[in-house]
């Protein structure tokens, strides 16, 4: 008796209490569910914001927290691959200088916009906000898409991390002056040991937990983000406790929107046309495009709270809004460069293989 073809085995049935279909975030919906959780913690800080005991508590736990990201943030970049980048010298130095001195610039110049659109807090946040460095998984994962010069995207990012520890504070100094949380060279020592002084120790142990920090890169990924909402929560609460939001109106919102608006479209024009008349090839643009435009959220928060103390809350508003709005229009600017048929115009060998392995990192866009 000839046998036909086996049947395929049955489905097993799914037994009560098994893990059910994993679920992940629509690739279709245009927030990034981190933000939401940002926004749900400021919300609760605002229903149930920390006070007496609970705010001091909050208070040492959000110390400890900065400290912790700047030393996972030291651990996790790697000095050799930011060396190996210097090759790229040109493109390093024009991504710096549109994070540091072109956005600075842009962000001095919105002066003229108080208090007609802005009023004097959501300057200051606004000025912040073009003091903070540049982005490094974002920048990765959207020149990945675009098909750009990853290897330059990292660098970039890294280097622009690198110095604004020691960047922007100073910048806050000279901007913001006494804005900046009444700055003093107290204030000064408080940033060295906060920030700085965590950031070189995970640099000198990265030699002994850099691949701890590899392999454990998602469970660290929470911790770190989880870090960043217990930062927020100690802003907001202290800014509740001190009536900070009720100088907030929305039309001064709606305001703050516009022009941040404008702010990521210049940017974004500056450095797409910028690089061209620079000479750049097209893969090399991209980078510069999405690494020079971008201001860091996971950096910015954490500084802003030892900078700006009780008024942290109104200081970081504009740069999650500004958060958001870049990734929503980069993704766009992504696919579409993805769909660019430019590609003979590169002056820089093709990063496809790198391109590969980086877009495989799993870190959301930061």
């Amino acid at each position: 008796m000839v046998k036909g073809p086996r049947a395929p085995p049955p489905v097993p049935a799914r037994r009560k209490g098994s893990a059910v279909k994993r679920l992940t975030w629509p690739s279709w919906l245009p927030i990034d569910p981190y933000l939401l959780l940002l926004l749900g913690t400021v919300g609760l800080a605002a229903v149930l914001p920390a006070r007496g005991t609970a705010a001091d508590v909050t208070g040492v736990a959000s110390t400890v927290a900065i400290g912790f990201l700047f030393f996972l943030y030291g651990a996790r970049l790697s000095t050799r691959e930011a060396l190996d980048g210097l090759r790229h010298w040109r493109l390093h130095l024009t991504v710096l200088a549109c994070t540091f001195v072109v956005f600075p610039l842009l962000g001095i110049a919105a002066r003229a916009l108080v208090p007609v659109l802005l009023t004097q807090p959501l300057y200051q946040g606004l000025l912040f906000l073009t003091l903070v460095p540049s982005t490094i998984q974002s920048s990765i994962a959207f020149t990945s898409l675009a098909r750009g010069n990853v290897p330059a995207a990292i660098c970039a990012g890294s280097f622009s991390s690198l110095v604004g520890i020691v960047l922007t504070p100073l910048l806050a100094a000279a901007l913001l002056g006494g804005g900046a949380g009444g700055f003093s060279p107290d204030s000064l020592v408080q940033i060295v040991l906060q920030l700085l002084v965590p950031f070189l120790a995970g640099q000198v142990l990265r030699r002994w937990i850099g691949d701890f920090v590899a392999r454990h890169r998602k469970v660290l990924g929470l911790v770190d983000r989880g870090s960043i909402l217990l930062v927020v929560y100690t802003a907001f609460s202290e800014g509740m406790a001190r009536g900070v939001w009720h100088r907030v109106s929305p039309a001064r919102l709606a305001g703050l929107l516009a022009v941040e608006a404008v702010l990521l479209a210049v940017m974004l024009a500056l450095t797409w046309y910028g690089g061209r008349a620079l000479r750049f090839g097209r893969e090399d643009r991209i980078a510069l495009q999405f690494a020079g435009s971008k201001k860091s959220l996971a950096s910015g928060l954490p500084m802003a709270s030892v900078l700006f103390g009780a008024h942290a809350s109104l200081a970081v508003l504009p740069l999650m809004l500004f958060h958001q709005m870049q990734l929503m229009v980069c993704a766009v600017i992504a696919r579409r460069r993805a769909r660019d048929p430019e590609v003979g115009d590169t002056a820089s060998p093709g990063p496809a293989a790198a391109a590969a392995t980086a877009a495989g990192t799993g870190t959301p866009p930061r």
